[in-house]
Order: structure tokens, then C-alpha cells, then sequence
């Protein structure tokens, strides 16, 4: 079983929404036995709260369910369990470094690692944006998860 996390800072915005989105192209795919897929974030803000409302909102309008998903803290056994954890952005992938053992942090990316349609590094924050901040946080991860599922496949 390959394992994914999905990394942000308070795990209601882009974390969650990566998860929704790979969730649904596994579903999709038939793969949901062969790869986990999981979210948190860096740190404890909203644990246990649901994603946000417009979040939400956005992945159900693509036809991605993520009302199920609760808000989790990035854990030392994360490391260890996951074959991939990426990172929405700079600060999380330094914080997420910074809390991972030496023999651990081969596996930290960038998520836009795997993007084939952007060349931007970082997945923006929506939370305090205004307008279609949301749109465009989900194009991004639909991009990326396409080029992670493309890498996954090769090692079914």
C-alpha cells in the first residue's frame, strides 16, 4: 500500500481539498486499496473542526465530497507512515522539515511538485483572499494530483 498525506497549516483549506480530490480520482481509478490517502496541517488551530465552508463549497461543485473530513495535526508517527507527505507551501515544507527525522525527509514535496500545468511552487493560502481565491487553489490541485497519480501508477 502507498500512503499520501497532504500538508497545510491548519488542514481546513488546501490539505483537505488535496485529499478530496485524489480521493475521488482513486475512487474513480478503482485504486482506493492499493493507496491511502490522508490531510493534516503543521499546526493545532482547527483540530477536529471541519473543512472550511468554502472549501467545501468549491470541491462540491466539482463533484468532490470533503464534508466527511475533520482537521488533524501533523504527528511524529506521520514520517514513518507515509510514503509522501506534500506540502502546500515554503513555511510548511520548512516547519514539516524541521519536525522530521534525517531518514524521513527524502519523502517531503512540494504537492506543485508533480504539477504539469503550472510552474508556480507554492499552492496559495485561500483563507483570507477574496474573490475566486478557492477556484484557483482547486485548479492547482487537480493539476498536481493528476501528475501524482501519473508517478503512482508507474509503481502498481
Amino acid at each position: 500500500m502507498i500512503k499520501v498525506l497532504f500538508i497545510c497549516m491548519g488542514n481546513i483549506c488546501r490539505s483537505p481539498t488535496a485529499q478530496g480530490v485524489f480521493r475521488k480520482m482513486l475512487r474513480d481509478k478503482g485504486l482506493e486499496g492499493l493507496i491511502e490517502v490522508d490531510s493534516a496541517g503543521t499546526h493545532a488551530y482547527h483540530i477536529g473542526k471541519s473543512p472550511d465552508a468554502r472549501s467545501v463549497q468549491t470541491a462540491l461543485s466539482r463533484g468532490i465530497d470533503i464534508r466527511d473530513l475533520t482537521a488533524r495535526q501533523l504527528d511524529d508517527y506521520d514520517f514513518e507512515e507515509f510514503d509522501y507527505l506534500l506540502v502546500a507551501d515554503n513555511d510548511n515544507y520548512h516547519l514539516t522539515l524541521e519536525s522530521c527525522p534525517k531518514e524521513y525527509q527524502h519523502k517531503v514535496k512540494l504537492i506543485l511538485d508533480f504539477a504539469e500545468r503550472t510552474a508556480l511552487k507554492e499552492v496559495p493560502d485561500p483563507y483570507y483572499g477574496q474573490g475566486n481565491g478557492f477556484e484557483r487553489v482547486l485548479d492547482m490541485l487537480e493539476d498536481a494530483c493528476e501528475g501524482l497519480m501519473i508517478e503512482l501508477e508507474k509503481k502498481l
